[in-house]
């Protein structure tokens, strides 16, 4: 069953998650959250990177569709300066 709890938020828009929840959910200090605010609710959704072998298989995926299409690292790179503001 769901844990309820309360917290306040503070000038800075810091919110406390209460220990007992952080516990029950094994939030550790430096989680990170996608935050949604709807109406008169927030919601804060756990965010975490893929697994290494599922991160290896995508990386995969997408260097045969950058291969299908043409794409070079000189491409990528020049897109990167590019938004770094390097070009």
């Amino acid at each position: 069953m769901p844990r309820i709890g309360t917290t306040k938020m503070s000038s800075k828009g810091q919110v406390v998650i209460p220990e007992d929840i952080r516990n029950q959910l094994k939030l550790k200090a430096g989680a990170q959250f996608v935050v949604v605010g709807d109406k008169d609710m927030v919601v804060l959704k756990t965010i975490s990177p893929p697994p290494v072998d599922e991160f290896e298989y995508l990386l995969k995926v997408a260097r045969r569709q950058a291969r299908k299409v043409g794409l070079k690292r000189s491409d990528i790179k020049k897109a990167v300066a590019k938004i770094q503001g390097k070009n």
